[in-house]
């Protein structure tokens, strides 16, 4: 498969040309480790990081590259590329520009600000307690905890990535050794883990085919104390029908939602079953506050809530705690007379039954040139926003927003469109 870009590229040779392709994700041996933390391998990684591996000098850099370094090439190139790519997630956690990765496990490893909201969260529930990530892969949960606690142990069942978190993490942790998550080494820990949940280049969305399998995790850890990481999307429902009693997380950052995170009964704060958590904002909102919201016609503003609260569940309360109020109690668009404290919001112009026509005149007539597309419960416009933005043919000088919903049930639905000027 020919690369498309430079983002975790390797060498496979290519039999009718005799030159190297790249493709992406090379399997790391153990013989791969050793070489890469070797006094050898770390200074051909400083040669090859010298390597600009663009798009368009990668064939030529390779090339150079082979000649220099021979079959070590791949290894060589995948880690430097990997590594490149490590800073916009792993930028705040120490040393890691000199990690080594696996393409899956960088994909699948947390954001930093989102492992150390779970590190600080273990550690102040449960100070005194030996935490266990049975998942470790390269360590980047382990590197999160060892910044709150010495008391950290990790495992893992594959021994590439258990290789490269010894490489990575040195003395940070009390140990690490090779185990099956679902064969416990350990007792009287916090359980962490974060199921595989990609393979073969592709995501897995059903929790059975997590690796391991989420009945089977939450089975045998069944009275421990423990946290599991999911994908954002899991199934609220599913997970209850697991026997899961515990409080499910919802955490966003940089307007992102992340990931979904499950804690046991032990760890929850008491009466909390849902929990949204907005790190760009320091802010969490859970069930267990007010969720008296009215429902009532658009005021001066209309507020999209982020990621997480939507998806957490949490519209009501978020508006309770900000005096905000739902324009229709089964969309999750928010309105207010002011605009909460740092959250971006979009000040309403006009609003108008929506049509294509009436849309596009409202536009004109506000010199619209660019314009930023918002839509929840109107089935054609969220199956093609970018259509329809090339259909409106604007012209003007001002950037707009507009806020497309649906109004009421039944035959009394309505599609409403609100032309906006965002807040920023």
């Amino acid at each position: 498969m020919a690369s498309r870009g430079p983002e975790g590229l390797v060498l496979q040779p290519d039999g009718h040309r005799g030159k190297a392709l790249l493709t992406s994700g090379y399997p790391f041996c153990p013989a791969d480790v050793g070489y890469l933390t070797s006094p050898a391998g770390t200074a051909a990684l400083a040669e090859v990081a010298g390597f600009a591996l663009s798009d368009t000098t990668h064939l030529a850099d390779i090339a150079a590259i082979r000649r220099r370094f021979g079959e070590r090439t791949p290894a060589l190139a995948e880690t430097v590329l990997l590594r490149r790519r490590a800073p916009a997630k792993l930028a705040e956690l120490p040393g890691t520009s000199q990690w080594l990765f696996t393409d899956e496990a960088l994909q699948q490893a947390s954001a930093a600000p989102v492992a150390r909201h779970r590190a600080r969260r273990i550690a102040s529930t449960v100070p005194d307690a030996v935490v266990h990530d049975v998942t470790c892969s390269v360590g980047t949960e382990l590197a999160a905890l060892s910044e709150e606690t010495d008391r950290v142990l990790g495992s893992d069942l594959d021994r590439v990535r258990l290789a490269m978190a010894h490489h990575n993490l040195g003395e940070a942790v009390l140990g690490l050794v090779q185990a099956d998550a679902l064969t416990p080494v350990s007792s009287d820990t916090v359980v962490l883990a974060d199921p595989g949940r990609r393979g073969g280049g592709r995501r897995r969305f059903d929790p059975a085919d997590y690796q391991p399998a989420l009945d089977r995790l939450l089975d045998i850890y069944q009275g421990r104390d423990i946290v599991v990481k999911t994908a954002p999307g899991i199934d609220f429902d599913s997970v209850r029908r697991l026997g899961f009693q515990g409080e499910i997380e919802v955490t966003s950052w940089r307007a992102s939602v992340r990931e979904a995170c499950l804690w046991s009964p032990g760890l929850a704060e008491p009466g909390v079953r849902r929990r949204a958590v907005i790190l760009d904002r320091d802010e969490q909102v859970t069930d267990a506050e007010p969720a008296d919201c009215d429902v009532a016609p658009a005021g001066r503003w209309i507020i999209d809530p982020d990621g997480a609260v939507v998806r957490a569940g949490l519209v009501r309360q978020y508006a309770a705690r900000h005096g905000l109020w739902q324009l229709d109690p089964d969309i999750a668009y928010l309105s207010g007379d002011e605009l909460p404290d740092g959250v971006r919001g979009f000040e309403v112009l006009e609003t108008l039954a929506y049509s294509e026509k009436r849309l596009r005149q409202a536009l004109a007539a506000l010199d619209c040139g660019t314009l930023e597309i918002l839509v929840r419960g109107v089935r054609e416009v969220q199956a093609d926003p970018d259509g329809l933005r090339r259909r409106l043919r604007l012209r003007g000088q001002q950037a707009l927003s507009v806020v497309i919903t649906r109004i009421g049930t039944g035959a009394a639905a309505r599609p409403i469109a609100f032309v906006c000027r965002p807040s920023r």
